[in-house]
């Protein structure tokens, strides 16, 4: 796994107004954005931000991942809502993930944590602009 760089301040205080119970998974997304990332040739340093009080990860070769939680308590992936990324995880992946409209890959917490389909997803948003 690539090294990960320290969480900025901004980023900690966004995580740390999320649930006990929420924040584990949403750092573990982080990672993974991070290591996944340093895979896309191509794609550079992972600029990291928030937007709309969400933690937010780009890179050059994609479109815009950010971290949150859904109305429902539920930690999730969040990817433009205009682009197929979900459209093609749930096509490929709807065994594995569990989805919310056309924006949102869950990551509920009373099942195993599906990594392997997640960078699968995290892969496809990031190099999105390479497959154009």
């Amino acid at each position: 796994m690539t090294d990960v760089p320290a969480i900025p301040d901004d980023i900690v205080a966004a995580l740390d107004a999320q649930h006990d119970n929420v924040r584990p998974a949403l750092v573990r997304l982080r990672g993974l954005i991070y290591d996944v990332a340093s895979t896309v040739p191509g794609a550079g340093d992972v600029t990291e931000t928030l937007k709309w009080g969400q933690p937010s990860y780009t890179v050059s070769t994609g479109t815009p991942l950010r971290l949150g939680v859904t109305k429902a308590g539920v930690p999730a992936l969040f990817v433009h809502c205009q682009t197929r990324v979900v459209s093609e995880a749930r096509a490929h992946l709807a065994a594995d993930l569990e989805f919310e409209g056309n924006r949102a890959i869950l990551v509920p917490q009373d099942t195993a944590f599906p990594e392997a389909a997640l960078r699968q997803v995290i892969h496809a948003a990031l190099s999105y602009r390479l497959a154009r």
